[in-house]
């Protein structure tokens, strides 16, 4: 019997059916996340390698409360407090986890979570999970927001953005930090794809506004994007960290992160710090050729190009494969419309993204 034959074609009628494909190396990648392209990056993977071999170990071998917390994770965190301006941190085990970790501890019975319609699904499922009240307001809307946080009477406030958003490429309006200070709300970022893109430091959007570290504020990224690695992080207060430790399961019953993965995201956070200027040079040159190629402005280095059907959304993408370039063919129920997302990242050259945009541009005439 074939339990869910039914459900697999409809998927494949409606041309959302998904498959894994093996990674062709000889492809231009212009899917991924790896945002700089250190991914790639022979040195870093090197020096990581070089601080493991001279530890007696290589494995983090438990959860981090028991016996799995490494110097090597405290001294990511640490640098990584110190590069953002926020008193404590944690290192886990994905961004997905850390959405789960963050949402279903924070969130108590009384109180309420405010979440941007466009929110990570990460965060949408661990809004789910229990008597978790939730009001999703509409995307970057920071009039409805102050609508829904003005007639609320929660005991708390969880307020949750994208610093920028993973699918349409904006970035979270300024405003909101200044209503979760008017409000006495926490407000939740995720970083995910602006940690190590945007900013003075490319330390995401707290360093892109330039804004002031207050005890309600929690900064959520990923290592496995502009790190060119595999984890996440969150940073917050002293008090905030304490707690997660104390009640976020994906923390406390998950093994640690691994310690390659810690040092390699360390060793990129000192390449990004070190080399910022040049490589916010090289951000916006590649910002400037989508504009010029597809009059589209990016925040960050996501490019969304509307198509609209699924089934044309996976013709462009298998039509590219074949001329040696690889992008993302995004579908519902991911968006609401179905789009080829390009990234602009500093891994493939400003000539091979030139190229793809104007073919991409063919398909849109």
């Amino acid at each position: 019997m074939i339990f869910y034959e039914n459900e697999l074609k409809a998927l494949k009628r409606a041309g959302r059916y998904r498959t894994r494909e093996v990674v062709d190396m000889r492809l231009k990648d212009f899917a991924s996340n790896d945002y700089l392209g250190l991914a790639h990056n022979k040195d870093l993977h090197k020096q990581a390698c070089a601080i493991l071999q001279a530890q007696p170990l290589q494995s983090s071998k438990a959860s981090m409360l028991v016996n799995g917390y490494h110097q090597i994770h405290k001294e990511f965190e640490d640098a990584m407090c110190k590069a953002n301006g926020f008193e404590a941190g944690i290192v886990l085990g994905s961004g997905f986890n850390a959405n789960i970790a963050l949402i279903e501890a924070l969130v108590r019975r009384g109180d309420v979570l405010f979440m941007d319609e466009f929110y990570h699904a990460s965060g949408i499922l661990a809004s789910s999970i229990g008597d978790i009240a939730v009001h999703f307001f509409r995307h970057n809307d920071m009039k409805h927001l102050e609508e829904l946080l003005q007639n609320s009477t929660a005991k708390r406030k969880i307020v949750a953005v994208e610093g920028i958003y993973s699918m349409d490429g904006d970035i979270c309006s300024k405003e909101v930090f200044a209503l979760a200070d008017n409000y006495e709300a926490i407000i939740i970022v995720d970083e995910a794809h602006s940690s190590g893109v945007i900013g003075k430091k490319l330390m995401g959007v707290f360093d892109y506004y330039d804004i002031e570290i207050k005890n309600n504020y929690i900064k959520m990224g990923t290592l496995g994007k502009a790190y060119g690695s595999f984890g996440a992080f969150i940073l917050g207060s002293g008090h905030i960290v304490e707690y997660l430790l104390n009640r976020a399961k994906p923390v406390i019953y998950a093994t640690s992160l691994s310690l390659y993965d810690t040092l390699l995201a360390h060793q990129s956070l000192d390449f990004i710090l070190s080399n910022a200027v040049e490589l916010k040079k090289e951000i916006a040159l590649r910002q400037e050729i989508v504009f010029d190629e597809l009059g589209i402005k990016i925040d960050g280095l996501i490019v969304p190009i509307s198509i609209g059907e699924n089934k044309k959304v996976i013709e462009i993408k298998n039509a590219l494969l074949n001329d040696g370039y690889g992008v993302g063919a995004i579908r519902q129920p991911t968006v609401p419309h179905a789009i080829i997302r390009l990234i602009a990242r500093l891994g493939e050259s400003d000539e091979a993204l030139r190229e793809i945009c104007k073919r991409v541009a063919a398909f849109r005439e």
